[in-house]
């Protein structure tokens, strides 16, 4: 049998044993996992996962689902609370481009990949590539999946002050991984109305603005009950 890389041997990004994610999980008895095929590996990982689930009606059936592994990211909110203004990033998404999206320019949070780092260090190196900042107090807000019928990512959401002072670098991205990346500052209420025309329809950012709103640093106060 000829080996497969990202199985028996490394594949372009040296990783082996990718087509056993899955095969021990045991936290839902009405799910047993019977096969995992390794569909491709170019940089991250499609699998089609064959299972047996156990429906409302005690019934079992046979199913498989095709999940996109891309690894965990992080993103974070950046809001000048004197200013009331936020940092937002704009850059290319092609995506995007391909399913609608006018010119495939969008505008969102500063996010990445983990890439081998815990959350909070990961978000503090993408806000320093991207836009430049240098973060101090970072709050976490919510980790969220934010297409659970295919891709296994969980983003974990921050927010965090900043200032003219914490501006310290150039940001623009990693040009060696093609990053070509702009600074947005809004006032923000005028990204909440962006949510409203469309402007602004990347998902985490949306939640984090609403969060921002309701519950977070621009939250009005409620009025008092008479």
């Amino acid at each position: 049998m000829t080996a497969q890389p990202g199985i028996d041997t490394p594949d372009a990004r040296g990783r082996t044993g990718l087509d056993r994610a899955g095969r021990d999980l045991a936290g839902n008895p009405d799910v047993v996992v019977r096969e995992v095929e390794l569909l491709a590996t170019a940089w991250h990982v499609l699998r089609r996962t064959t299972y047996d689930y156990r429906g409302r009606d005690g019934g079992w059936s046979r199913q498989q689902r095709e999940t996109y592994d891309r690894g965990d990211g992080a993103t974070v909110l950046l809001y000048d609370p004197a200013r009331r203004t936020v940092l937002l990033t704009r850059q290319f998404r092609y995506p995007v481009y391909v399913n609608g999206h006018p010119d495939g320019m969008f505008v969102e949070t500063a996010a990445g990949l983990l890439d081998g780092d815990d959350p909070a260090a990961a978000i503090r190196r993408e806000a320093s590539e991207e836009l430049g900042v240098v973060i101090g107090e970072l709050e976490p807000v919510f980790a969220v999946w934010t297409s659970p019928g295919s891709v296994t990512e969980r983003v974990h959401c921050f927010a965090a002050p900043y200032s003219a002072a914490s501006r310290v670098g150039p940001g623009g991205g990693l040009a060696d991984d093609g990053e070509d990346i702009a600074a947005v500052e809004l006032p923000f209420a005028t990204a909440l109305e962006r949510i409203e025309t469309g402007e602004i329809a990347d998902a985490k950012t949306i939640m984090l603005l609403q969060w921002a709103a309701l519950r977070g640093p621009f939250r009005q106060a409620a009025p008092a009950e008479r």
